[in-house]
């Protein structure tokens, strides 16, 4: 595979996931996770770019954080990942407000 190839790879995998929707998800044992949706059934969801929110301050529910984000100082969000989650019991939609500020949080000690 050369640079190239892997250069246009990556750009690929991010235009697709923007096409995404973005979507906060609680599950009933893993927690909860911000991702883009590539797919549900039943309860089994599969996130591409997923992370997983450990801790959050600056809302006091999920449906705060999907509307207007989270204090990305002091919140823990984990780095991304693709998963699937097994028991999702939740599925919010994100504005964009509600991404920029959950995609600019750091795990931070």
């Amino acid at each position: 595979m050369t640079t190239e190839t892997i250069e246009k790879t990556e750009a690929e995998t991010a235009s697709a996931a923007t096409a995404l929707k973005p979507v906060l998800i609680r599950t009933y044992s893993a927690g909860v996770h911000f991702g883009y949706l590539v797919s549900r059934d039943g309860k089994e969801v599969v996130l591409e770019r997923s992370r997983r929110i450990w801790r959050w301050f600056g809302a006091w529910t999920l449906n705060e954080i999907a509307d207007a984000g989270l204090d990305v100082k002091k919140s823990k969000v984990g780095e991304p990942v693709n998963i699937t989650l097994t028991e999702a019991i939740e599925i919010i939609d994100c504005t964009p407000a509600a991404v920029a500020s959950i995609e600019a949080a750091k795990w931070a000690p």
